[in-house]
């Protein structure tokens, strides 16, 4: 079985780095089928995986890992399950290398081509979330990168086994195992490594809480992709149907509280406030909600905490949810420019001109006209998984998929010209 052998941080770096030449001139076909094995391999070690999880779940307990991070941990059969599927839905997307995005001649007939490429090395740092470690993967290698990982403590065992599954599978399938590297034993250690490898990892992807993600935006040297915290907002406009604003807003809080696609701020048109607020905070009561409102929202519905102030800019990241009663659209776009961490925003209408305006205003990754907030996702773009949802502007913004994991170069083909 492949293994990995007990280097420094830096050298697991290196051996990425020379594998990348191989992995980003493979065939289609041989990255397709690589990753076709890994599904297997993964499916096939779902007792293994779980196992492992089950431990990084009791050490999590043990050290008060709040519920929000222990279900972004946890994996069982089904959550595995999905992890393979996701390998076989990447595997099955077109090479994005070798893409012609631009062609022309010049004056004195030399040919252009502007075709993707591979970065080279991807690094991930994130926290507790061992789908990560498969998501990345197989991205990586179907966009023909390697991949150094550092998944960090609390899915140790989880990650070093869904990585060892994962190297024994590419090996078994001709493409070069050093293309997948982890970096977790060696603690911070690896993470600062990783940081510090400009010219070696090419870019660098964190996934985490907001701490972690500003802390390798500040401290690397090598190019990041930030992905943010998801204060998440939904408006329900004055034209809001009640049956919309309530199936969209419960299916955005209580599907899965502790993702960052999850609403965390509902406001309210206050024409509509008297005839929705009622309804959807009883709704969400009912689902386990606790609903932090202003005065207005505790006058319309029983049993609501007073908001602070900070609830504002809160990711709850639990079954928590704060709700505001604002004037007008104008109150709620401004509102959405104070607090929003430019991810993901709704608005339910009926009426377009709001609609069309909220989707033109609003500065974030992903904007939506009466749609769940869930929906801002890798595999429901069609992207089979995501590296994560950018809310930064250069480069890739919202769900990162393959093509986001290419950069470009431009081939040109003379025959003898030298320029005037």
């Amino acid at each position: 079985m492949t293994t990995i052998a007990p280097t420094t941080a830096r050298d697991r770096i290196l051996l990425a780095k020379d594998a990348a030449r191989s992995v980003g001139l493979a065939s289609d076909a041989l990255k397709r089928d690589a990753l076709l094995a890994v599904a297997e391999a993964i499916a096939a070690s779902v007792d293994e995986i779980v196992t492992a999880n089950a431990q990084d779940l009791a050490q999590g307990r043990a050290d008060g890992l709040s519920e929000a991070m222990a279900d972004r941990l946890r994996l069982d059969g089904k959550r595995v399950d999905s992890l393979a599927e996701a390998v076989r839905a990447v595997a099955a997307l077109p090479d994005p290398v070798g893409r012609v995005l631009d062609q022309r001649t010049i004056p004195g007939g030399v040919t252009l081509q502007k075709v993707s490429v591979p970065f080279g090395v991807v690094g991930a740092i994130y926290e507790a979330r061992p789908n990560v470690t498969v998501d990345i993967t197989a991205l990586a290698l179907r966009s023909g990168n390697a991949v150094v990982l550092r998944g960090g403590t609390a899915a140790l065992h989880s990650n070093a086994t869904l990585v060892r599954i994962i190297r024994a599978a590419l090996a078994a399938a001709g493409l070069d195992p050093e293309a997948v590297q982890t970096v977790d034993d060696f603690g911070r250690e690896g993470a600062r490594e990783l940081m510090r490898a400009r010219g070696i990892v090419d870019v660098l992807v964190p996934r985490g809480s907001a701490a972690l993600i500003e802390t390798v935006v500040t401290e690397s040297s090598v190019p990041v992709i930030e992905t943010g915290a998801g204060v998440v907002h939904i408006v329900l406009d004055e034209s809001a149907p009640l049956e919309w604003a309530r199936d969209i807003v419960v299916n955005a809080k209580v599907q899965r509280p502790s993702v960052c696609n999850a609403v965390e701020t509902v406001l309210v048109h206050r024409a509509a406030a008297p005839r929705l607020v009622g309804p959807v905070v009883e709704a969400l009561q009912r689902s386990g909600v606790t609903v932090h409102g202003d005065a207005e929202v505790a006058a319309l519905a029983p049993d609501v905490v007073p908001a602070t102030e900070a609830d504002w800019s809160i990711e709850h990241l639990s079954l928590d949810l704060s709700m505001h009663v604002v004037d007008d659209l104008d109150a709620a776009l401004a509102h959405i420019r104070r607090y929003s961490t430019h991810h993901t925003e709704s608005i339910i209408t009926t009426d377009d001109a709001n609609a069309n305006r909220f989707l033109a205003e609003v500065d974030s990754a992903v904007v939506m006209a009466n749609a769940s907030t869930r929906f801002t996702d890798g595999g429901e773009f069609g992207f089979g998984a995501e590296v994560g949802i950018s809310t930064q502007k250069l480069h890739a913004r919202g769900p990162m998929g393959l093509a986001e994991l290419t950069s470009t170069k431009w081939l040109a083909r003379g025959a003898g010209q030298v320029r005037p």
